[in-house]
């Protein structure tokens, strides 16, 4: 049974900085990519950031770019998301999700597994 546990998510001025971490189990992730997501509230969930498991390769939207780095600790079997730069706009839900494969990476549909999200919120 695949799990995915966020924390990190909270109440942050804007400008500044949160790492989101996102706990995998139950079973070996080698051949997955790891992503990020956010849903806003009234908005459809947006892709952020990839990982694949195996070799580290990097993936983000254009809107992740420069502001956030995503990264994954294979002794700790979790998933990070660094996040700099803060907005209120980027107030919304991250959700950790897990695919094999890379097919389609920044569609939410491609992801079998996710989390159950933690809450972000930037105040201005």
């Amino acid at each position: 049974q695949v799990q995915l546990v966020e924390s990190g998510g909270g109440l942050v001025q804007a400008g500044g900085s949160l790492r989101l971490s996102c706990a995998a189990s139950g079973r070996t992730f080698n051949g997955y990519t790891m992503d990020w997501f956010r849903q806003a509230p009234g908005k459809e969930r947006e892709f952020i950031a990839a990982i694949s498991w195996s070799g580290g390769i990097l993936y983000y939207a254009e809107s992740g770019k420069g502001r956030s780095t995503i990264s994954r600790d294979k002794a700790k079997n979790t998933v990070y998301l660094q996040m700099n730069s803060l907005k209120p706009e980027d107030t919304a839900v991250y959700y950790c999700a897990a695919m094999y494969g890379s097919n389609n990476y920044y569609t939410s549909g491609s992801y079998s597994y996710w989390g159950q999200g933690t809450q972000v919120t930037v105040s201005s």
